[in-house]
Formats: structure tokens, sequence, C-alpha cells
């Protein structure tokens, strides 16, 4: 029995000794992560920094962008007022001097037209000759 306990003592030594050295490196990595946390930290704490700066930069430019956007729109509103108004009544003055022209050359064909008509009218009622020329046997000059 004593070689028992001799083994299981020395089995508990073993494991006691793995056990310590695990938690030797356990705290050399602490150690080592606590020295380059303090880096870290500040390094962050910059960034956050800059980062806050530049949230504060980009509410200026979008309050100005803002700004500039209802100027636009202010602008945009007065040129329409403006010149809306008269562009629009000016197209529909062209558009009315363009139609009376257009029916104007639609009536002067109409009328050329007309007159092309007559003499082919005059052909089928007597060929266009006159009564004085039937007797006289005249033809047409």
């Amino acid at each position: 029995m004593a070689v028992f306990w001799a083994v299981l003592v020395a089995f508990l030594a073993l494991t006691l000794l793995k056990l310590a050295r695990l938690l030797k490196e356990a705290s050399e990595f602490v150690s080592d992560l606590g020295d380059r946390a303090g880096p870290l930290m500040e390094d962050m704490t910059r960034t956050v920094n800059r980062a806050n700066e530049q949230l504060g930069r980009t509410d200026v430019i979008t309050k100005q962008v803002a700004g500039v956007t209802q100027n636009v729109s202010a602008v945009t509103t007065v040129m329409t007022s403006v010149v809306g108004g008269p562009l629009v009544k000016a197209a529909a003055f062209s558009y009315g001097v363009r139609k009376a022209l257009g029916n104007r050359a639609d009536e002067a064909k109409a009328r050329e037209g007309n007159g092309a008509s007559r003499p082919q009218l005059q052909s089928r009622s007597g060929g266009g000759r006159s009564a004085g020329d039937r007797s006289t046997g005249k033809g047409r000059r």
C-alpha cells in the first residue's frame, strides 16, 4: 500500500507542477496584455476623439448644405415665377402665330386648288370656248 501512496503523491506533485507552470504563463500573459492595453486604449481614445471632431465638422457641413439647398429652392421659385410666366405666354403667343400662319398657308393652297379646278369645269361645259368662238370655228388660243 505504501507504493500506492507514493505513486499517488508523485502524480499529484506532477499535476501541481504543471498547474504552477500554467498559472505562471497565465500571469505573464495577463501582465503582457496589461502592458499592451494601456497604449492600445490611448490609441482608441485618440481615434474616438478624432471621429468626434470629424462628426462635428460633418454636422456643420450638413447644416451649410441644408442652407444652400433652401437658398437654391428659393431662387428656383423666384426664377420660375419671374421667367416661367412670360416664357409660357411667349410660347403660347408663338404657337398662336404659327397656327395663324399655317391656316393662311392652308387657305392659300385651297384657293390655288380651287382656281386650278375651274378650268377643268369650263372644259367640261364647252371646252373653254365661248359662243362666238363656236360659230366662227376658231379654236382655243
